[in-house]
C-alpha cells in the first residue's frame, strides 16, 4: 500500500472503521475462547455525545481491543436508555410547539409520538460513537423498551411483588412538578442556596399575645395545622393547650408540644405543615393532625391558597411576603444558606408531596450487593469509593418506582374495583383476570373490567437489570449466552450513578442469578475545565466532541482524554491536551514513515551499533510491557497511555531510530531493517488499544494483509524476561550522549565536526556500547586513559570521566569564571544536603526512600564538585 506524505485523520478512520465493521470484528458469539465481556452505561436516547461519554467510551474501548489482543472473545454490548422523564419532556414539548397539548391526546396517541421520535432521534449518539472509534458489538444493540427487555422488567416486578418486596404505599414523596412525577431520593441533587428566613407573628386564640416563627418558605402556611413548641422550653411555657390562628387563611390550629423542637433554631417554635415535610408528616402521624395539599401537580397553589390560587408558588411567595408585611406580620427576614431539592432530570425545585406510589422493600435486597463489595467480590476502582457505597446501602430506603408519566413501562398492577388494594399483580391483562376472578370469586368479570395502573416504572427498574437483560437472562436464565457471558468482566461508569445503577445491578445480580454482575467497577472522574467547573452546555464549557474529532482526530482525542485520567479523579480538559494526543499520532505516523521508506541492502553487514541498539529496545519493550500489564490490571489507563507514550515517543523515536538511522545516502542493512519493522509491529499492539486508527493504518502498510491479519485481531506481545542490567547500563550511555551533546551546544561544535574523546572507566561501563556513542555522538575514536586530559573540556557520569579536547581558541577567563560559578552553586547546594543528612530526627523518622534520594543527592553533588574541579586545573 502507497504511504501517503502526510497523515490525514479523517479519510483514515473512516477508511478502518468501514473495514472493521464489514469484516466483523467487533461481533462475538459463544465459542471456546474465554470471555471478556462489558455492557454499556446505556446513555439516554434523547442524548447526543458529550466530554463525559467521550471519557468513559474511550476507556472501555481501550479495554476492549486489548481484551482482543490478549486473546479473549472480547464482546462490548452497546445500547440506549429510554429515559422516561428526559424522552417525555422531549416529546411534551415538541407537542406544545405543534400545538398539541399531551392532556388532548390518549396514552396511545402520546406513545404513538413518543415512538416516531425515539425512531428519529434514537440513535444519533451511537452514531456518534463510532466516530470515536468505538469497537461495540453493533449487532448486539439493545434498547431498554425492546419487547424482551421490556417482558424481563414487567417479570421482575411481578416476581418481587409475589415475593412481598414490592408494595404499594401513601407515603410523602420527592415530587418534580415540571415533569410532574415522582422521583426517588437518589434522583433528588440538594444544591446549597441563598435564601431568606422569614419572621412571622401568628396571634393566640383569645388573646392579645403573638407567637412568632421561622420559616423559609412562607405560603406553605396555608398547609398549617398546627404549631409545635418543646415541651422543656420555659420561654412558651404560657402556651401549653393554647390556640394560634393561621395569617391570611385565619384557620385556628393548636399549639403541640414534641422533644423534636430544636430550642436554638428560628424563635424555638415551628409551624407544621404535614403535607408538605417529611418532619412534619411524622410529627402530624404522632399527633394526629390534619394533613392540607396546598399546591397543584406544577407546583401552583390550588384552592387552598385562597385568592392565590392558581399562581406559581415562587410568584405567590413573593406575593405573599408583600402582603404579610402590609399586615405587619412579617417583623424582620434574615439571609438563609440552606440546601435545596432539586431534580436531576429537570433542575427544578422538588416539592415534598404526600401520594399514593409503589415501592420496593430495598434493605433485606441490599445485604447481599454490600457484602460483594466490603468482600471485594466485586471490585470499585478506586477503592475511595467504598465507604461512600457501604455508607449507603446499609442506610438504605424503600425505593419509589412509580412514576407518573406514559413514556415507560407501564406497571402491571390491573385494578377490579373502586378499592386501592382492589388489585392484581401479573404479567398480562389476561393472567390478571385469571387471578382477578380468583381473588373475587366472582367469574363474571371480563377484560372490560380491568383497568391498568397509569404510572409507568422509574427507568432505572429497567436498566438494574441491563447486565441480564441484554443476554435475556431473566425470560431464559439458563440460556447459553447469559452462562457464557454472565457475569461480566468490567464496568466503566461515573460516580454519580453509583447508587443509581451500578448498586441496583449489584443487588439485582444476586437476586436473580445469584452472582456479582460484573467483576471490576472502574469509576472515571467528571470532566472539568481548567476552572474546575464541570463542563455543562449551560455553562457553555463544553466543546462539541465531533468537532474536536474533525480537528484532531479520533486517535488524538482518546489519547488528550486519557493524558490526565487517573480513576476517580476529575479530568481538567483543555484542547491543548487533544493538540498533544494529534502531535503524538504524527509523530507515529512520520517514524513509521520514516522507517518503511529506507531502502534496504541486503548484503551489507549489520553494524555493532545496530546489534546493541535492537538489543536495548527489545530489552526496553519488555520492560514497559511489564509495566503496562500491571497498569492494565489495575485500571490505571492513563499511566498505561504514559508508559506506551514514552515508550514510543522517547525510547523508540527519540533513541532506537537515531540509532539505527543509516548515514546520509546510504541503505540500512536487512537485517537491522526487519529487526526494527518487527519492533514496529510490538508498538503497534500496544499502541492500538490507544489510538486504534492510526496503529491500524501503518500495520496494513508495512505489507500486505489477509483479513485474518489485521492489527485488530493480532496477538498481543509475549512477556519474556527482561535484561535489567541492560536497560541500566543503557541510562548511562544515554548521560555519556547527553554530555557530548551538551558540550557540543555550549562550545558551539558543529554536529558535522567529528570530535575525539577519552575516557577513564572507573565504572567498567562495557566496551561494546561505544559504537552507539560514538555515532550520536559524532565521534571519531573513543581512547581509554588512566589519567586527566589536559586542554580538554570534561564531565563525569558516574565515577567515569569524559575528555574532549579543546578545538581552536577559547575565552580561558571567561571558561574559568562559568566553572567557578558552577562550583560555587554546587557547594552550596552539597552543603544544604549534607545539613540535612546530619540531622538525626531527618534520619530516624523520614522513609528510607526519601533518605536515600537525599544521599544520592549528596553523592552527585560531590562527583560534579570533582568533575568542576578537574576542569579548572586543566585551564590553569
Amino acid at each position: 500500500m502507497a504511504f501517503a506524505a502526510t497523515y490525514n485523520a479523517k479519510e483514515t478512520e473512516d477508511k478502518w472503521y468501514s473495514y472493521w465493521m464489514e469484516n466483523d470484528y467487533f461481533h462475538s458469539e459463544v465459542n471456546e475462547k474465554e470471555p471478556y465481556t462489558i455492557v454499556i452505561p446505556p446513555p439516554n436516547v434523547t442524548g447526543v455525545l458529550h466530554m463525559g461519554h467521550m471519557l468513559n467510551n474511550t476507556i472501555q474501548d481501550v479495554l476492549i481491543r486489548r481484551a482482543r489482543l490478549k486473546g479473549y472473545n472480547a464482546c462490548w454490548v452497546p445500547g440506549t436508555d429510554h429515559a422516561s422523564i428526559a424522552t417525555e419532556a422531549k416529546v411534551v414539548n415538541k407537542l406544545k410547539e405543534e400545538g398539541i397539548n399531551k392532556n388532548d391526546l390518549s396514552r396511545e396517541e402520546f406513545l404513538d409520538h413518543a415512538w416516531e421520535w425515539t425512531h428519529k432521534h434514537g440513535g444519533i449518539i451511537l452514531e456518534q460513537l463510532k466516530k470515536l472509534g468505538a469497537s461495540c458489538d453493533w449487532e448486539r444493540t439493545k434498547f431498554t423498551m425492546d419487547e424482551d427487555l421490556s417482558k424481563s422488567v414487567i417479570k421482575v416486578f411481578v416476581d418481587l411483588h409475589q415475593k412481598g418486596h414490592v408494595y404499594r404505599g401513601y407515603r410523602m414523596v420527592n415530587w418534580d412538578p415540571q415533569a410532574k412525577t415522582t422521583l426517588s431520593d437518589e434522583e433528588v441533587i440538594h444544591v446549597e442556596k441563598e435564601g431568606k428566613l422569614y419572621f412571622l407573628n401568628y396571634a393566640i386564640e383569645g388573646s392579645d399575645d403573638v407567637l412568632s416563627i421561622a420559616t423559609t418558605r412562607p405560603e406553605t402556611i396555608f398547609g398549617d395545622t398546627a404549631i409545635c413548641i418543646n415541651p422543656n422550653d420555659e420561654r412558651f411555657t404560657h402556651l401549653k393547650g393554647k390556640k394560634a390562628i393561621v395569617p391570611l387563611c385565619n384557620r385556628v390550629i393548636p399549639i403541640i408540644e414534641d422533644e423534636y423542637v430544636d430550642l436554638e433554631f428560628g424563635t424555638g417554635c415551628l409551624k407544621v405543615t404535614p403535607a408538605h415535610d417529611e418532619n412534619d408528616k411524622n410529627l402530624g402521624d404522632k399527633h394526629q393532625l390534619e394533613v392540607i395539599d396546598i399546591f397543584n401537580d406544577d407546583a401552583s397553589l390550588n384552592s387552598y391558597g385562597l385568592h392565590y390560587e392558581g399562581k406559581d408558588r415562587f410568584d405567590a411567595r413573593r406575593d405573599i411576603v408583600k402582603e404579610l408585611e402590609s399586615l405587619q406580620v412579617l417583623t424582620k427576614t434574615e439571609t438563609h444558606i440552606n440546601k435545596v431539592g432539586t431534580s436531576e432530570r429537570t433542575g427544578a425545585v422538588i416539592e415534598p408531596k404526600l401520594s399514593d406510589q409503589w415501592f420496593l422493600k430495598m434493605k433485606e435486597l441490599a445485604q447481599p450487593a454490600l457484602d460483594a463489595v466490603l468482600d471485594k467480590e466485586v471490585a470499585l476502582v478506586p477503592e475511595k469509593f467504598i465507604n461512600t457505597y457501604r455508607h449507603w446501602m446499609e442506610n438504605v430506603r424503600d425505593w419509589n418506582i412509580s412514576r407518573q408519566l406514559w413514556w415507560g413501562h407501564q406497571i402491571p398492577a390491573y385494578y377490579y374495583g373502586d378499592g386501592k388494594e382492589d388489585y392484581v399483580v401479573a404479567e398480562s391483562k389476561e393472567e390478571a383476570l385469571s387471578l382477578a376472578k380468583s381473588k373475587t370469586n366472582n367469574d363474571n368479570l371480563s377484560l372490560a373490567d380491568l383497568t391498568q395502573d397509569e404510572d409507568a416504572l422509574d427507568t432505572w427498574f429497567s436498566s438494574w437489570l441491563w447486565p441480564m437483560s441484554v443476554f435475556n437472562g431473566i425470560l431464559e436464565p439458563d440460556n447459553t449466552e447469559i452462562n457464557y457471558y454472565y457475569p461480566t468482566n468490567d464496568l466503566v461508569t461515573a460516580p454519580e450513578i453509583l447508587f443509581f445503577w451500578v448498586a441496583r445491578m449489584i443487588i439485582a445480580g444476586y437476586e436473580y442469578r445469584g452472582e456479582k454482575p460484573f467483576n471490576s467497577v472502574y469509576l472515571t472522574g467528571i470532566v472539568r475545565d481548567k476552572q474546575r467547573r464541570k463542563m455543562s452546555k449551560s455553562l457553555g464549557n463544553s466543546p462539541d466532541p465531533l468537532m474536536l474529532i474533525d480537528k484532531y482526530g479520533a486517535d488524538g482525542i482518546r489519547v488528550g482524554m486519557l493524558l490526565s485520567s487517573p480513576a476517580g479523579n476529575d479530568l481538567m480538559f483543555e484542547e491543548d491536551l487533544c493538540k498533544q494526543g494529534s502531535g503524538f499520532v504524527n509523530k507515529i505516523f512520520n517514524a513509521s514513515r520514516l522507517i518503511l521508506n529506507w531502502e534496504v541492502d541486503q548484503d551489507k553487514p549489520q553494524p555493532d551499533y545496530c546489534k546493541t541498539a535492537i538489543s536495548w529496545y527489545q530489552a526496553k519493550f519488555q520492560k514497559s510491557l511489564a509495566e503496562l500489564d500491571d497498569h492494565y490490571s489495575k485500571y490505571r489507563i492513563s499511566d498505561a497511555l504514559m508508559t506506551t507514550y514514552k515508550l514510543v515517543w522517547d525510547d523508540f523515536c527519540s533513541w532506537f531510530l537515531e540509532m539505527i538511522k543509516p548515514p546520509f545516502g546510504e541503505k540500512i542493512d536487512a537485517i537491522t531493517y526487519q529487526s526494527a519493522v518487527a519492533l514496529l509491529e510490538d508498538n503497534l499492539k500496544v499502541l492500538h488499544p490507544f489510538v486504534p486508527f492510526i496503529s491500524e493504518e501503518i500495520w496494513q502498510n508495512i505489507s500486505e494483509r489477509s483479513k485474518e491479519e489485521a492489527l485488530i485481531i493480532a496477538e498481543w506481545p509475549e512477556q519474556t524476561s527482561i535484561d535489567e542490567a541492560f536497560i541500566k547500563d543503557f541510562e548511562t550511555v544515554k548521560e555519556i550522549i547527553s554530555g557530548v551533546r551538551t558540550i557540543r551546544k555550549e562550545k558551539n561544535i558543529s554536529f558535522k565536526d567529528s570530535i575525539q574523546m577519552s575516557v577513564i572507566n572507573n565504572e567498567k561501563l562495557n566496551t561494546s556500547y561505544d559504537s552507539i556513542i560514538a555515532k550520536l555522538g559524532n565521534i571519531e575514536e573513543i581512547t581509554y586513559v588512566e589519567e586527566q586530559q589536559a586542554n580538554s573540556m570534561s564531565y563525569r557520569v558516574k565515577s567515569n570521566e569524559y575528555f574532549i579536547p579543546m578545538l581552536g581558541a577559547i575565552d580561558v577567563e571567561e571558561e574559568i569564571k562559568k566553572l567557578t560559578e558552577e562550583l560555587n552553586y554546587q557547594q552550596g547546594f552539597l552543603k544544604s544536603v549534607t545539613k540535612k543528612l546530619s540531622n538525626e530526627r531527618f534520619v530516624d523518622n523520614a522513609p528510607e526512600k526519601v533518605v536515600a534520594i537525599e544521599k544520592q543527592k549528596q553523592a552527585d553533588a560531590e562527583a560534579k564538585i570533582e568533575a568542576i574541579n578537574q576542569s579548572l586545573a586543566s585551564l590553569k
